[in-house]
């Protein structure tokens, strides 16, 4: 039989504890006394630690309050069978306090839904979720008292080395890390240095579908799952999705310039051996999208644009800086809701899910490298007119008229083969604001 993991009793008055974070994954081997995980409550946070050695199973998601003395999670003897959870969390139908969704399933991660409520009790672990953002793989083992200490000095914990177990930062680390920055009169809290890699562009492919596919580029700060919305409208076609340099699953490369970006998606493409596509690019990715369809018309069979970069000077650098600047959901909450005309799509929830998937600070810092090259003190620094000029493919634009990162307008110096699709009260993200209509609209060109 599996052990039990109990939530335990921190102070008199406590009836339950919230789940601050797990040191220990899912399915991963633990020793007795091996830190397993933080709790929180009004009055005080402690760490607890593995009653048993096994293999961690059915842990109740961080952010999750269970009652006093009920299970939590289990421990598994090695190669014990697990099967079902053997009880609710909290050991009652009403438990836990706050119950979190049992599966990802049951949530809907599209913005604007209700059930964007229930993605804020669970583990950010699925590169489907927040405009695309996926979840980092890594998270910084700290003891509570170190996590107090490091909120309290606005100090990112991703910066400090912890000299406890397993790397684990101690409160004397972080004491450390405060004096240092104290003594160097500099915020120790500074974007981490960008530290490229190399490897190959990831692609993405949809099961289903006939006849020519769809290839779809997202856009900066984003990733390919963030087309989910809209799909359900194309899969008569195969799909197929590339994750651009530095975003989702593709490597964190160095890009020098928008040619550099460009060559080094078009070398993607050209693998991928295609008699025909129908390309659809959003915001950088539709800027990249022109280039490709400028240098490879033979193979697109036609190019829809959304919101694209590259028609213009003018865009928001300020929310492309703060996004990747944001290290706490209360610094990222204000850019995220620029993406939108109706900011009531960005709940709390969708917010701390952003962030979780922006925990790496090297993913931060090779956005904010892309920023600097492509966006120069806040202005789009390659202007592809003339490159959309020369395309005579069946095109079209499709553009919210209140996006608060690139102006709409823009859409205005578009040739006039190209067809204008614009849509009131929607902002730079209509293929999540206004999902069914632009999918429709796509559906019916292709």
């Amino acid at each position: 039989m599996p052990t039990e993991v109990i939530m335990p009793k921190v102070d008199m008055d406590m009836a339950s504890g919230k789940i601050a974070v797990w040191h220990i994954a899912e399915g991963e081997a633990v020793k007795k006394g091996d830190p397993l995980f933080d709790i929180e409550t009004d009055k005080a946070a402690m760490e607890v630690e593995a009653p048993a050695d096994g293999i961690l199973h059915h842990t109740a998601p961080e952010g999750t309050e269970i009652r006093i003395g009920q299970p939590c999670a289990w421990l598994y003897s090695v190669g014990e069978a697990v099967g079902a959870q053997p009880v609710p969390f909290g050991g009652m139908a009403e438990s836990p306090v706050n119950a979190a969704p049992a599966s990802r399933e049951e949530a809907d991660l599209k913005p604007g839904q209700d059930e964007a409520a229930k993605v804020a009790a669970q583990p950010a672990v699925s590169a489907t979720d927040a405009l695309g953002w996926s979840p980092g793989d890594e998270k910084t083992r700290a003891t509570p008292m170190a996590r107090s200490l490091a909120r309290d000095e606005g100090l990112d914990l991703a910066l400090v080395t912890g000299s406890g177990p397993r790397g684990r930062v101690q409160a004397d680390d972080v004491r450390e890390a405060i004096k240092t920055k104290a003594d160097m009169s500099v915020p120790i809290a500074t974007p981490a240095i960008f530290r490229p890699e190399t490897g190959d562009l990831a692609v993405s492919r949809s099961k289903g579908g006939t006849g020519t596919p769809v290839l779809l580029i997202h856009g900066f700060a984003s990733d390919a799952t963030s087309w989910a919305p809209i799909e359900t409208h194309l899969r008569h076609r195969p799909l197929i999705r590339i994750d651009l340099p530095g975003h989702g699953k593709s490597p964190k490369l160095r890009i020098d310039s928008f040619a550099d970006l460009v060559k080094v998606v078009r070398r993607t493409f050209d693998a991928l051996d295609l008699e025909a596509a129908h390309l659809v690019g959003h915001s950088l990715g539709g800027a990249v999208s022109i280039a490709l369809a400028d240098t490879r018309h033979k193979s697109i069979a036609s190019l829809t644009l959304i919101a694209p970069a590259g028609l213009g000077p003018e865009v928001n650098g300020n929310a492309l800086s703060g996004i990747c600047n944001a290290q706490r959901p209360e610094s990222l909450g204000p850019w995220l809701r620029s993406l939108v005309a109706n900011e009531d799509l960005i709940t709390d929830s969708y917010v701390r899910l952003a962030m979780a998937g922006r925990s790496d600070p090297n993913l931060r810092a090779a956005q904010l490298a892309m920023v600097n090259v492509l966006f120069p003190d806040g202005v789009q620094a390659f202007d592809l007119r003339a490159a959309l000029e020369r395309i005579e493919l069946p095109s079209r634009i499709i553009w919210g008229k209140q996006d608060g990162i690139i102006p709409w307008k823009h859409a205005l110096r578009a040739p006039g083969m190209i067809g204008l699709h614009l849509f009131d009260r929607i902002g730079h993200m209509p293929q999540i604001e206004c999902a069914e209509q632009v999918g429709k609209v796509i559906g019916s060109y292709i």
